[in-house]
């Protein structure tokens, strides 16, 4: 069974070996048939990027995966086929005979992000298109050994720095790396173009590849889905790769395109979003500004959370801590220092009021220990 197969793996390393997955991939690439990939990276929208450009082909009577992570409450949410999360069945399938291809040994060393990959590509080997959503890298990334057609890079900021580098620069380059032929690249900071401009063979800015009736439909579909604005630059990212392809679209064909978890309102009074970094702290205060919100967070120890909650502070009532389990989570005497030392007024989370608008926010994992407890 893949699920007992999979909860063998750790979810997460302190060292990973780089070389396992390109030699893995290697061994049994012969045995695979890969589709047409995009592939996105960047730090933040790749998952609401990849689904706009997912949707869009699918809309368009091709045959289409979408690759994405991590998930919040099934592991299905990770590998979209043609509309719709991927069935148990198919899934058991794929895991089946993925493990014929695998040596025993090959198989049990793969981490859960590089076999769930392999999985995927296997689902995948009928597909016209595959949007292939990078993890937490770039060059050295699990997705990154497959040829790909295209690459579309979302802004690039810090994060995951023990892994990518301490710099944006450091980070950029990294993540850069992973393209091999032709990119196109979303609103970045300059020392990133930079980067571009020294590691690309050859790379577009979004503004080059959208005309002003891109633009107009950009607004009539941002309105259709209640986007935000920083859904509204993923959006243009996605119609960039359309209009690159030449591949013609229409309003409809983003109906439903909506990725879950990204300032997805479940309620009139909740929002959640599963932002983590500073960056994803700033596009939700641009979004939501002018309101007050309880926030209900937490955070993992190795996140700026004191940058965080100090960009997040002008739209906090108050915080409520919601308890996750998980190890990489800080503990509950730092929260509370952090949050006395903002002079931000904190709690414990213990139920939701009709009075207050809330926000819940701070990782997957967060999101994930709301819903669970929300819903009972």
């Amino acid at each position: 069974m893949l699920k007992q197969f999979l909860d063998a793996k750790p979810l997460y390393y302190d060292k990973i070996d780089y070389t396992r997955m390109p030699r893995v991939y290697e061994s049994i690439k012969h045995s695979l048939k890969i589709p047409k990939i995009i592939h996105i990276i960047g730090t933040n929208g790749k998952g609401t990027t990849g689904r706009f450009l997912a949707t869009a082909l699918h809309n368009n009577n091709l045959y289409v995966g979408h690759y994405t992570s991590p998930h919040i409450l099934k592991f299905n949410e990770r590998i979209w086929l043609n509309g719709a999360e991927v069935s148990d069945e198919i899934l058991e399938e794929a895991h089946n005979k993925l493990q014929t291809l695998l040596h025993v040994e090959d198989s049990t060393a793969l981490s859960y992000f590089e076999y769930t990959t392999l999985l995927a590509i296997v689902v995948y080997e009928n597909c016209d298109y595959v949007i292939m959503e990078a993890g937490l890298g770039g060059e050295n990334d699990a997705t990154a050994v497959f040829d790909k057609r295209l690459t579309l890079v979302t802004p690039i900021a810090k994060d995951h720095e023990a892994f990518l580098g301490n710099t944006l620069k450091e980070i950029a380059t990294t993540k850069l790396r992973a393209v091999q032929k032709i990119a196109i690249l979303s609103e970045q900071e300059d020392e990133v173009y930079s980067v571009a401009d020294s590691t690309c063979r050859e790379y577009f800015k979004v503004d080059k590849l959208v005309n002003e009736n891109d633009l107009k439909k950009i607004k009539l579909i941002s309105k259709e889905l209640k986007l935000v604005k920083y859904l509204e630059q993923n959006l243009a990212l996605a119609i960039s790769a359309l209009n690159f392809l030449k591949i013609s679209y229409e309003i409809a064909d983003f109906k439903d395109a909506r990725l879950f978890g990204r300032l997805s309102k479940i309620e009139k009074n909740i929002t959640v979003d599963v932002g983590h970094n500073t960056l994803a702290a700033s596009s939700i205060v641009s979004s939501l500004s002018g309101n007050k919100y309880i926030i209900i967070y937490n955070s993992y120890k190795d996140k700026d959370y004191k940058q965080i909650l100090r960009i997040l502070k002008p739209i906090i009532l108050h915080v409520e801590l919601i308890k996750v389990n998980n190890d990489r989570i800080e503990s509950d005497k730092v929260m509370n220092e952090v949050l006395d030392n903002l002079d931000i007024k904190h709690t414990k989370f213990t139920e939701i009021k009709a009075e207050y608008m809330y926000l819940v926010f701070g990782s997957f994992s967060v999101v994930e220990a709301f819903l669970k407890e929300y819903n009972g």
